[in-house]
């Protein structure tokens, strides 16, 4: 389907979403999971309308920031309209931002308007949004979110037809020769990331899989978590 062209190999990262942290004690519980070896912190920001759930939203991301938290900080936006919601996350200091293509009137605009305030743009897609979404917006994205499960409540299971599209999206992304990124968001844990990052995926958010499974008994929690994590994709290049 796409004239295969290979990438420079990205290394793997793994981004908890705080939807499952302990908000009490947020700016403890992301010092704890970067210091055990997570790559970027990921906000899953929800608005009750685009996706039936609330979460959170830019006060969040600067009050991280203002706490001390110095690393990438990576927004998946849920909501509709975004564009508002997209300058209020530059101004908190998100690094990357992505949305749904479904939410914007114009998607191209949109994407743009993440560019010029200095972070990365990413469009996320449902599990029935066609990969065909990108044909005219792939030049400006430095990331593809492909969801592996209906979108606005974390705890939930992979879909197992999403292989297929994680295999299809990869192959398009080598198409172009440029560094996109490959994340996948949904029912990602340490028994089947292996196989994902087979399919393609080079980013893997995890929420419940991570955070919910903190040990209040035990200080280097995350240390065995993140390992889990990282052991299937050891000798895995991407």
């Amino acid at each position: 389907m796409f004239d295969e062209v290979f990438t420079v190999q990205q290394p793997f990262r793994i981004a908890p979403s705080i939807l499952s942290a302990d908000f009490a004690r947020l700016g403890q519980e992301v010092d704890d999971v970067l210091a055990s070896g997570a790559d970027m912190i990921h906000f899953d920001v929800m608005d009750n309308h685009y996706v039936p759930n609330l979460s959170f939203g830019p006060g969040v991301c600067h009050a991280l920031r203002n706490y001390g938290v110095t690393a990438e900080i990576d927004v998946h936006l849920m909501v509709s309209p975004v564009d508002d919601l997209i300058r209020a996350f530059l101004d908190a200091g998100a690094n990357h931002i992505t949305f749904h293509p479904e939410a914007s009137l114009h998607i191209d605009r949109s994407l743009q308007l993440i560019i010029d305030g200095g972070a990365t743009a990413g469009l996320a897609l449902n599990p029935a949004t066609p990969l065909s979404t990108l044909d005219h917006v792939l030049d400006k994205l430095s990331m593809l979110l492909v969801m592996t499960v209906n979108p606005g409540f974390g705890g939930q299971s992979f879909i197992p037809a999403m292989m297929d599209k994680l295999r299809l999206a990869r192959a398009m992304i080598n198409a172009t020769g440029k560094p996109i990124r490959l994340q996948v968001d949904g029912g990602i844990n340490a028994d089947n990331i292996g196989e994902i990052a087979e399919a393609g995926a080079d980013t893997f958010v995890s929420g419940s899989s991570i955070f919910a499974r903190r040990s209040d008994s035990d200080p280097n929690h995350y240390d065995s978590i993140l390992r889990a994590f990282r052991e299937p994709l050891d000798g895995l290049s991407r």
